[in-house]
């Protein structure tokens, strides 16, 4: 259900200051698996942050080279700030290792709210 139109009828944010960042990232040909332990390491520490709402990895079902991570962030700063942590840097600092090209980072605005499911 959309909560908030602008006059001209085009859905605008409806979660306020809420991120969504939804990264595509595929690795060198062969890396697949090790590209995903790596993203794996980042999960749980991710989602202990506090300006965390979800953090989730997938793997492309066409492609085993392919991961996304949907990530949701109560706001902008939040997402600075966990680029900024260590564990981070860290990782982005080894990306070159196993990355392909660059990563595709999208970062959206939710324009429903979220579903309630019984």
């Amino acid at each position: 259900m959309m909560t908030t139109q602008s006059p001209s009828g085009v859905p605008t944010p409806a979660n306020g200051t809420q991120l969504t960042l939804i990264a595509f990232i595929r690795a060198r040909k062969g890396m697949g698996d090790e590209l995903g332990r790596r993203l794996w390491t980042l999960v749980e520490p991710a989602r202990a942050e506090p300006g965390n709402i979800n953090y989730d990895l997938h793997r492309s079902n066409e492609d085993p080279d392919i991961w996304v991570l949907y990530e949701n962030w109560k706001d902008a700063a939040d997402l600075t700030a966990h680029f900024e942590l260590p564990y981070m840097k860290a990782f982005v600092a080894a990306l070159p290792e196993v990355l392909e090209g660059e990563m595709d980072l999208r970062r959206c605005a939710m324009v429903t709210t979220a579903a309630a499911k019984a």
